[in-house]
């Protein structure tokens, strides 16, 4: 390994991906160390899975000594798994994470590698000029997509096209500050991620990507995006001048939760 190279250490998250893992896993396996010469590690964490999916983890692993996995029996969701691996960010320079799915492929990922030393965070955005979409998402999801984005911007202010495009890499330092007040579990864990990177005064740039919708989507219509409304709207009111008034809430919060089969939200940061 060359010592001028950043380490890196990407992160997957999967919930019963038996049919879709293996050959991401493979791709990235093979890819990212035949072009980076820094050190590669590839973590899965492993999400409430009910299927086979971790014996085809230990499968590719058996090939490929640069991946690992991490197993949480009880679900947690995408942003719990994510919250959980997040705290391996000691091992690398840099920490990034793609769906298990596969849309963002490894020329895509380490590109954002490559540009890391522009900014602290660097995220993939298929809203900018240049990116390259294989397959368009459904009208359906395309629209729900971009009325998240204006509630989201209406919200935080962020001024990101794309703030749900799981292709995302950071520098250690941004992980150890901000994870003790990482606490969506599902899919608005970006939100909070990005949410939290600006307000510790950390930089992020946005890129265009290359990305594939692919078949065999875990998105749940119209349960996901109620609670990515929910979960966006927890971490704006975390943050506001109303916070004082969430004990209140946080019984109707909760059910919310319950009703519609999520993870019991974590508690919020002290800070």
């Amino acid at each position: 390994m060359n010592e001028g190279y950043p380490s890196v250490l990407l992160l997957i998250p999967a919930y019963n991906e038996e049919r879709r893992i293996g050959p991401v896993l493979r791709s990235y396996a093979e890819y990212v160390p035949r072009h980076y010469e820094g050190k590669f590690q590839l973590v899965v964490v492993l999400n409430g899975c009910r299927d086979n999916t971790l014996g085809v983890v230990q499968q590719v692993a058996k090939d490929f000594p640069v991946i690992s996995w991490v197993v949480h029996p009880a679900p947690i969701g995408k942003g719990g798994a994510l919250i959980e691996g997040l705290r391996m960010a000691p091992l690398a320079d840099l920490i990034g994470y793609v769906d298990a799915d596969g849309a963002t492929e490894p020329p895509a990922f380490l590109d954002l590698v490559r540009r890391a030393k522009e900014a602290d965070c660097v995220i993939g955005s298929r809203w900018l000029p240049g990116a390259v979409l294989h397959q368009m998402q459904s009208w359906q999801r395309r629209f729900l997509s971009r009325s998240f984005h204006a509630i989201v911007q209406l919200l935080f202010h962020m001024n990101i096209r794309d703030t749900q495009c799981s292709a995302k890499i950071m520098r250690r330092e941004v992980v150890e500050k901000i994870h003790p007040s990482l606490c969506i579990a599902d899919m608005a864990f970006d939100i909070n991620l990005l949410y939290l990177i600006k307000r510790n005064g950390f930089t992020i740039l946005e890129v265009p990507t290359t990305w594939a919708d692919k078949t065999g989507s875990k998105v749940n219509l119209p349960r996901d995006p109620l609670v990515m409304l929910l979960s966006a709207i927890r971490v704006w009111w975390i943050y506001s001048r109303f916070r004082g008034l969430r004990p209140f809430f946080a019984p109707v919060e909760n059910w919310f939760y319950r009703k519609l089969r999520q993870p019991p939200p974590r508690p919020d940061p002290k800070d």
